[in-house]
């Protein structure tokens, strides 16, 4: 019954607290560390969707080339 109170936590308020702690045992020094690698991170994550797009345009790009190509051959 100690941690009945957990049950009215909500997702936000479980952040607050998160981050809070995180400040206190971490320290305020690895804050902008982990925001930099954050940040990398998205960028990085950013340039992969857009190598994936770029590579599926291509291969419907070829897909359409060589659709022509094979009506040809069966007519």
């Amino acid at each position: 019954m100690a941690f009945a109170f957990i049950q009215n936590i909500g997702p936000w308020q479980l952040a607050i607290v998160l981050i809070i702690a995180f400040v206190l045992f971490g320290g305020a020094k690895k804050i902008p560390e982990l925001a930099r690698s954050l940040g990398k991170a998205k960028n990085e994550f950013k340039k992969g969707l857009a190598e994936g797009e770029k590579q599926s345009e291509a291969e419907e790009k070829s897909e359409r080339s060589e659709e022509p190509a094979k009506q040809v051959e069966k007519a």
